[in-house]
């Protein structure tokens, strides 16, 4: 027992290794944690020595986890959702009514299904009904009431002073490294759906310049885009999560497109107690963690 007695697990730093493995790093990790990275560091190496084990593999390249990492990250991730659960069991109100949320694909299956979770274990007289879709019509769908809330991509300079803003990240042109672009012809693009508006933006602003876009592949679905791009079928644009090591941005030639936020957009309806305590968890689930882990 007394060895046992001697170690802990410390929530904060349990979150700030999170927060590594989730911002890529300790450097971005600090940044979003509203922390310097000193003290990101000295929470993990405190914890490193609790614990008498590597958990970093401190290299010029940056931080990798080690095995004994890996393995505590796996249950930080249950112990930390517990230990949230248990906050806002003990804090909680009495709920009830209904919510009509709308989600994107990317934001349905990682961090909000929890969050989502929760919230239904915790308020089990709240009805959710959700309905995903690309994030076009869910603003649609808002605008037209609906929709009680959505978590919807927009356009960084589009972000509401209403908004709850989640998470950022820009958008690149992308092409595989072994893809030639002519200097005068048409550039082939490849090319979401009509319901998507990177695709809007790039037949209507990113057209300015004088650069003449071809349609060849139209996918609905960031997989298959992603896919055109390594098989070298031609450009597309892409978030910076779905960039892997055989795609190369576009630095010249096309015009920069604008950065991305997600954002939590609610209708203009009267108050709801409900979707306003739902809107508090995200909220605080983004300051605890620095952001939201998205699917790539």
């Amino acid at each position: 027992m007394t060895k046992f007695n001697s170690r802990r697990l410390d929530i904060d730093a349990l979150r700030a290794l999170c927060a590594v493995r989730h911002h890529g790093g300790v450097t971005r990790a600090a940044e979003a944690l509203g922390l310097s990275q000193s003290a990101v560091s000295h929470k993990i190496r405190r914890l490193e020595t609790s614990l008498d084990c590597e958990l970093l593999g401190r290299k010029s390249a940056g931080p990798t986890f080690t095995a004994a990492g890996e393995e505590l990250l796996d249950y930080a991730g249950r112990i930390l959702g517990l230990h949230d659960e248990a906050l806002s069991s003990l804090s909680k109100t009495s709920l009830s009514g209904r919510i009509a949320l709308g989600l994107t694909e990317d934001t349905a299956c990682t961090d909000l299904a929890r969050i989502l979770g929760r919230f239904r274990r915790l308020h089990p007289q709240v009805s959710v009904r959700t309905k995903v879709r690309m994030s076009l019509i869910l603003r649609e769908m808002l605008e037209k009431g609906e929709l009680d809330a959505a978590i919807v991509q927009v356009f960084a300079h589009e972000v509401r002073p209403t908004d709850a803003v989640l998470f950022r990240e820009q958008l690149h042109w992308v092409k595989h490294a072994e893809l030639s672009l002519s200097e005068h012809g048409p550039i082939p693009f490849l090319s979401f759906d009509d319901e998507c508006f990177y695709r809007k933006w790039a037949l209507d602003i990113g057209q300015d310049g004088g650069v003449v876009l071809e349609t060849v592949f139209e996918c609905a679905s960031a997989a298959g885009i992603v896919s055109a791009v390594t098989s070298a079928m031609g450009v597309a644009l892409l978030s910076q999560r779905h960039l892997n090591s055989q795609m190369q941005i576009v630095a010249h030639g096309l015009p920069a497109p604008p950065a991305l936020a997600y954002v939590v957009r609610r209708a203009r309806k009267a108050r709801n107690p409900a979707l306003d305590t739902l809107v508090t968890e995200i909220k605080n689930e983004v300051t605890r963690y620095g952001g939201l882990a998205l699917a790539s």
